[in-house]
């Protein structure tokens, strides 16, 4: 078995309040869960108002496999939402 992760960490510059930024994750939360059947949830950064952290996670019998999805994923978020990535990292672990 082979969990393939991806955490993305996101900066929302028009951001004005917690529920400015909430509104932000839970849409890229929400559109990465539907259209690639991953986990996904806000993992650092939960009361800074214009940073985020999302990791999302797929588990499959190939590393190859997962870490595919996983670039899709992300070019995803760029195209949709364009300058709200300054970082990105994606691995794999083996059980």
């Amino acid at each position: 078995m082979i969990i393939s992760i991806i955490k993305l960490m996101i900066n929302i510059p028009e951001a004005r309040s917690l529920k400015d930024k909430r509104k932000v994750v839970k849409s890229i939360k929400d559109r990465l869960i539907q259209k690639f059947k991953l986990s996904a949830a806000e993992v650092e950064d939960m009361n800074s108002i214009r940073n985020a952290v999302i990791a999302a996670a797929i588990v499959s019998n190939s590393k190859v496999h997962g870490e595919t999805v996983l670039h899709k994923a992300l070019t995803f978020v760029e195209d949709a939402f364009p300058g709200y990535l300054y970082e990105t990292k994606i691995f794999s672990e083996y059980f």
